[in-house]
């Protein structure tokens, strides 16, 4: 580690955890989702390797056991192939779709894993930036295939998708399941990141509500606007008033109040899950295999812009509730199964490090991004993500805003965040959406 996180470290007063008399100690420069990942990690066996004669080979093999063997999800590795086969062998659309899908979840695992690698020899600070970009990686290179192709539905519903997902579907069963499996402990987290949180969270939908507003105003004939196309001005003005207030949220993470955010995890027995405190790959290899795994994810994710629409027609199922509902679950499977299992372990300071950074990071940082790239592109997306999906995204932080008031959770809140996660997902099951352009959709039921 840089003498930076191992100062930070080292400054960090050991805590007792309230109920439980177990000491507590801050991770350094790691992040809840570096954590949240390491969950899905396991110890790679060098025995084998010993015995290669060749120092190079030996160094080469090391790195692939790491990179490729080194999770629990190299079982799925094999999706990444066969999607590529499927894509030149033309196994059909919807196999593409899927296979594409499913060769995501361990690339974005492995995406937490290699930027955790390079912040060791980068600091805290750099390696936070880098998470800050690589956090939602596979979210950003799917907006940016679907603008490139003009599928404005597909980037706004599965941006507003990942959104709900972190904060019902994620939050929910962690504090569902964490509830259950600690009936007889009280499960207490720190409020003031989830208050930072949340305020951003407020910020987000609010500059997303404005051409909503604006939009319905101008149609009702209470106020004029000096040209066609103001919604579209107010979309990239608000835009960058969120990316400025995203860096200064960096900023604030990073440097000033970098206590709030750093991690605290219980020291268990036979628990060693964050306790890796230095590389296992050098930062050369380590940058080489990041720009790799940054290369197929975006082949997958462009397999799955491409094959969305056909997947639609074969399931029956609108696009938008492909892109806000499945594509979020499977897409960001491994990172909600990590915060899942903090959760049973009680941290729940991890869980929602990772839930609710996982929303605001996207709500701040991803949508305004897509909004101002379209800008450059010529492609006229903007903040207005129509009334319904507006209304579900207020609704969702207002409910998550409430749940975490008071510092504690149990299973009740949980189920209630997952009950709201359900309306929502009845919701857009039961719409269709057609549309000639992808752009101006007419909203119909699904009996129609």
């Amino acid at each position: 580690m840089t003498d930076s996180s191992s100062a930070a470290a080292g400054a960090a007063v050991p805590l007792l955890e309230a109920g439980g008399g177990k000491e507590m100690r801050h991770l350094g420069g790691r992040t809840a989702h570096n954590l949240s990942s390491s969950s899905l990690r396991k110890k790679s066996d060098a025995s084998l390797l010993r015995k290669v004669p060749c120092a190079a080979l030996r160094a080469f093999l090391a790195n692939v056991q790491e990179v490729l063997l080194g999770t629990k999800l190299f079982v799925l590795f094999p999706a990444v192939l066969l999607a590529v086969l499927a894509r030149y062998l033309r196994f059909g659309q919807v196999w593409l779709f899927v296979l594409s899908l499913i060769g995501l979840i361990p690339l974005a695992e492995r995406l937490s894993f290699l930027t955790e690698q390079i912040a060791f020899y980068t600091g805290p600070t750099v390696g936070g930036l880098l998470n800050a970009t690589f956090g939602n990686v596979t979210e950003v290179i799917i907006a940016l295939f679907a603008l490139r192709e003009g599928k404005i539905t597909v980037v706004k519903c599965s941006l507003l998708g990942s959104i709900l997902s972190n904060l019902l579907l994620v939050l929910g069963t962690s504090l569902f399941f964490g509830g259950l499996a600690n009936l007889g402990t009280e499960q207490l987290f720190d409020r003031k990141q989830a208050d930072v949180s949340t305020g951003l969270l407020i910020l987000g939908v609010l500059c997303q509500s404005m051409p909503l507003m604006l939009r319905y105003a101008v149609g009702a004939g209470e106020h004029a606007v000096t040209s066609g196309d103001s919604g579209l001005v107010l979309s990239r003005a608000c835009s960058i008033v969120m990316i400025l207030a995203y860096a200064a949220y960096l900023y604030f993470q990073l440097k000033t109040h970098r206590q709030l955010f750093e991690p605290q995890e219980v020291e268990d027995e036979d628990d060693d899950l964050g306790s890796e405190d230095e590389a296992v790959l050098g930062f050369s290899s380590a940058m080489v295999w990041l720009a790799v795994m940054t290369l197929i994810t975006a082949i997958l994710s462009e397999y799955v812009v491409s094959t969305i629409e056909a997947a639609s027609k074969s399931w029956e199922l609108s696009v938008s509730f492909i892109s806000i509902i499945l594509i979020p679950i499977v897409g960001n499977a491994a990172e909600h199964a990590g915060a899942v299992i903090f959760a049973f372990k009680n941290k729940l300071d991890i869980t929602l490090g990772v839930s609710l950074g996982s929303a605001t990071q996207i709500s701040m940082f991803v949508v305004p991004l897509s909004v101002i790239v379209a800008w450059i592109m010529g492609v006229p997306m903007d903040l207005d993500f129509n009334l319904l999906e507006t209304g579900s995204l207020f609704l969702a932080i207002l409910v998550t805003s409430f749940t975490l008031q008071d510092g504690s959770s149990h299973y009740l809140k949980g189920l209630l965040l997952l009950l709201c996660y359900a309306v929502v997902g009845v919701c857009f099951f039961v719409l269709r959406r057609r549309s000639s352009d992808g752009n101006n959709l007419n909203v119909l039921s699904r009996s129609a």
